[in-house]
């Protein structure tokens, strides 16, 4: 059974390759059953889909919504996800898709750049 909750997820993510949120999710579904083969079953379910999920974890982001931002953390949406999935373990929900990200530009106030025209000619 967790050979094909694995191939219904792998199918999904091949099928919509464009989505990195689709990977994401799909990674993070696939390292839960590694861990955790007696959810396939609940992840075989027909009509649970990655993408149905994405609906739900905006769902939730929405209800946290300042002005127009709506973000939730890593294990907020993952435990969305395992709950759409009927996976009541909030446990595995520190899965890491990429490390974090560096900003790679310093903020304007900390930027030592001056310029004359006449430099330039």
């Amino acid at each position: 059974m967790q050979a094909k909750a694995i191939e219904k997820i792998q199918s999904e993510m091949t099928k919509d390759t464009a989505n990195s949120y689709v990977q994401v999710v799909g990674g993070f579904l696939l390292q839960h059953l590694r861990q955790n083969p007696q959810d396939a079953e609940k992840i075989l379910t027909a009509d649970k889909t990655i993408g149905k999920s994405l609906g739900e974890m905006r769902k939730a982001a929405e209800k946290k919504k300042v002005g127009n931002c709506a973000v939730l953390t890593d294990p907020e949406g993952f435990a969305v996800v395992l709950n759409y999935f009927g996976v009541n373990s909030a446990a595995d929900t520190q899965y890491r898709a990429a490390p974090a990200l560096i900003p790679l530009v310093k903020p304007e106030s900390d930027i030592n750049f001056d310029i004359k025209l006449e430099d330039l000619f």
